[in-house]
Order: structure tokens, then C-alpha cells, then sequence
């Protein structure tokens, strides 16, 4: 077990190219399982997210080679294997199996998701999805069975707009007979790059990226190679960084059309930012001015960028209001970077954050995902050494963030933990 240790205060400068979207990839993997043929995939990034899934498929008899960011999967002799417990609990975006399996076998057994610890998120619209396409549902032993004579194309209107209903839905309707229309569809980037690959394996999609789309059942799919999009939300991270510390930081491998509320944002905070087809400038800011911000779905402002924007927000001049509208239980940063002496006050699901601060290093826990970004951002800001532990929730969606970093300047490492801090992180 690591911990990541921060030496704050040094301006970072250079070019970091951005890795193939988290959210992206842990759908378009069990994707695969559709095909009759094998499925490559470029441009994966290197998480842990993408290994757990890799185990997951090789468990129910695929074969799996990964080289080079490049993932190639032989779905052919896959079986419909109960997969309740171990790998499948590692990870949220394990229900995208559901879909799948329940689209090529017309059943599943697949254990409730795991992944960051963000409050309630329910799969009711999932399985209201799947119901409607004609699968019976059920809760058995902490596992979802799921099981269908046939499935059947159905209208759907989704109560709540969710990127993980849209997608689950749109796996399993892909191989149902006759339309399948989504209703209140979720619009995001990841969205239209599934549809993408589906319809090169010879679905037949329409709407993607809209709030209807339109799914005409076919028989069979066959093998592709497709590329996935650039992480939206790491290239945000990085953007935010460079206007917290950057002295002029190039941010390539990124669709700046996926990032327009962040970079309106951040322009509204004085960064200036030079966009080209595939690249983003982050000028350094003389003074950053506070702004408020509400998490909003796409292509509103990204709840998973909340985080590390919070910690930006500690450096600029004024008062901030910060409102998460997605996940109002998203504020588990908040007491982390009060230790490294923020001035925030949380009030339900929004944080009041007093700027212009010095932020100075401190012990620190990242409690999942994002909080472990807006952590690091908060320990290159800071005075001092900053020491983050909980790793393993930064390892599964920033792939290779201390060479990253280190290329831009940060004096930034890992370091084995001692057998007593491994206790005392227990016990915490």
C-alpha cells in the first residue's frame, strides 16, 4: 500500500497528453461481450478499472490481450457465468455486464456495483430499462438476477437523466427484437462514443448525444476496431491545475467542445485559454476572481469535476458558492482540505468556500475518485509537503499521474506505507 507525498508551492509548466476516457472505457469493454467476433479497442488508459474489467470478461471465458493502451477481445466463447461477488464489487460500471449479458445471453447474475462511496446512487432506472425490454428482475443474496425468454424493443422514458441507465439500456436493446426508443436520454460524449462502437459492430442507433434515441434490434454483431475519446474530466483536472499553478501548461489530446462550462468558468475566473482542434492553453492568471459553481448534466458543468474546482477555488479572491446538484453527498474533500487550512463551510448539498488562502501540506485521505484529484491539486498549491493515502481511488481513473506530473515540473512521489500507518489507515 502507497501514499502519495507532494512538495507544494513550485510552478508547473510543459505539455501532458491526456489518456482514453475512464468513463468511456468501462462501457465500451463489456460492450464487447455483443460481438460474435473479436473487438479491438485503441486508446485505453492505464487504470485499475480497466485491469478489473479485463478480469471480469476473462472470467466468463473471453480472451483478452491487452498491449500498448490497445485491447483486443475474443467474446467468442463467452458464457452467461454468475458473476455475484469478488471483481464485479471493485467497481460501479461493473452493471454495464447487466446490459450486455443480458443483450447476447438474455441472462445475467451480476453483484450489486461498488466503486467510489458517493451516497445513494440508485439502479432503479436501469431496471425499470430492462423490464421494459421484457427481463424479469430480481434481487437475490445481494446479486441482480436477470432473466428473459426474449427481449423485446419497448418506449422508455427515463425518470431521471443517468449515463449508466442510457448505456445499460442501450446494451441490452441492441439485440432485441423490433425499436427501442430512450426517452430523456443523458447526452454526454461517453454516450455517443458506445453508440459509436455498437454501430460499427452493426447496430443500428440513431439519436446518440440527443434526449431521444432511437435502437432497431439486429441479430447478430460483428467484430471492429475503434478508437476511444479523450478523458473529458481528466483534461479538466489538468486545465484546473494549470490555473492553479501553471506558468503556461498545453493540455493535448483533448475535444475542447466537451469541456465548454469549465473553460467558461475558468475564463469567468480571469484564466486566459487558447483552444485549437485537439489542444487546450492554460495561460497563468495574474489574479483569480471567485466564482459560483452548480453540477449540472451534460453539458452542464460536470459533477465530477466539482472536486478538484473546489480546490482551485480556495486560491482565488472572494467568496464562492459551490452546488452539486448530481451527487449532493460529494463533499467528503471538504474536511481534508480544511486540515491544509481551507476555508469552507459546507450547508447540504453546498459548500460556501472563502478564498484567497495559502493552503499549507498536511495528512490527508482521498475518499474516492475526484476528492483524490482535488487533493493532489490542493498539495501543489500548498506550503510544505503534502501526504495523501487512499491511492487506490486516484489509480482507477488517472492513469500514470505522478509521470505526468513529474513531466510538468511537480515534485511529486509514491512511497510505501509502514505497517503502522497501514493500521492507523484502518482504523481511520
Amino acid at each position: 500500500m502507497e501514499k502519495l507525498k507532494i512538495a507544494g508551492g513550485y510552478p508547473l509548466k510543459g505539455t501532458v497528453r491526456i489518456s482514453g476516457a475512464k468513463n468511456s472505457a468501462v462501457a465500451l469493454i463489456p460492450a464487447t461481450i455483443l460481438a460474435e467476433s473479436p473487438v479491438t479497442i485503441e486508446g485505453l488508459p492505464d487504470i485499475s478499472d480497466v485491469q478489473i474489467l479485463k478480469g471480469l470478461l476473462e472470467e466468463i471465458g473471453g480472451t483478452v490481450d491487452i498491449s500498448n493502451n490497445e485491447m483486443t477481445v475474443d467474446p467468442t466463447s463467452m458464457i452467461s457465468m454468475p458473476l455475484p461477488n469478488g471483481k464485479v464489487k471493485k467497481l460501479r460500471a461493473s452493471y454495464y455486464l447487466m446490459g450486455a449479458m443480458l443483450g447476447r445471453f438474455k441472462k445475467a447474475v451480476i453483484g450489486l456495483p461498488g466503486g467510489c462511496h458517493l451516497g445513494p446512487r440508485p439502479i432503479d432506472q436501469h431496471i425499470k430499462g430492462f423490464e421494459a425490454l421484457g427481463a424479469k428482475v430480481t434481487n437475490e443474496q445481494g446479486a441482480i438476477y436477470l432473466r428473459a425468454d426474449e427481449l423485446r424493443g419497448a418506449r422508455i422514458y427515463l425518470d431521471v437523466v443517468s449515463v449508466g441507465a442510457t448505456i445499460n439500456i442501450m446494451l441490452a436493446a441492441v439485440r432485441a427484437k423490433g425499436r427501442t426508443i430512450i426517452e430523456n436520454a443523458a447526452k454526454e460524449p461517453e454516450i455517443i462514443d458506445v453508440a459509436t462502437l455498437l454501430t460499427s459492430m452493426g447496430a443500428n442507433i440513431k439519436g446518440a448525444g440527443t434526449d431521444v434515441i432511437r435502437i432497431d434490434g439486429v441479430d447478430h454483431l460483428h467484430g471492429c476496431r475503434h478508437t476511444i475519446i479523450p478523458d473529458r474530466i481528466e483534461a479538466g483536472t489538468y486545465m484546473i491545475l494549470g490555473a492553479a499553478v501553471g506558468q503556461g501548461i498545453l493540455i493535448d489530446n483533448v475535444i475542447p467542445v466537451h469541456l465548454e462550462s469549465l473553460i467558461a468558468k475558468l475564463r469567468e475566473m480571469g484564466v486566459k485559454i487558447e483552444e485549437s482542434d485537439e489542444q487546450v492553453f492554460i495561460n497563468p492568471a495574474e489574479k483569480l476572481k471567485a466564482v459560483d459553481i452548480k453540477t449540472l448534466v451534460y453539458p452542464g458543468f460536470p459533477t465530477d469535476l466539482q472536486q478538484p474546482f473546489t480546490s482551485l477555488l480556495t486560491r482565488a479572491e472572494g467568496s464562492a458558492v459551490v452546488t452539486d446538484t448530481i451527487y449532493g453527498a460529494r463533499f467528503k474533500h471538504i474536511d481534508e482540505l480544511r486540515r491544509m487550512n481551507a476555508n469552507i463551510k459546507v450547508e447540504g448539498s453546498t459548500a460556501i468556500i472563502n478564498g484567497a488562502v495559502q493552503l499549507n501540506g498536511a495528512k490527508v485521505k482521498a475518499s474516492d475518485l475526484r476528492a483524490g484529484a482535488a487533493l493532489v491539486i490542493a498539495g501543489l498549491m500548498a506550503e510544505g509537503v503534502t501526504e495523501v493515502t487512499g491511492l487506490e481511488h486516484i489509480d482507477r481513473g488517472y492513469s500514470h499521474i505522478v509521470e505526468k506530473l513529474q513531466g510538468l515540473g511537480a515534485t511529486i512521489w509514491r512511497e510505501e506505507m509502514t505497517k503502522e500507518e497501514k493500521e492507523q489507515l484502518k482504523n481511520t
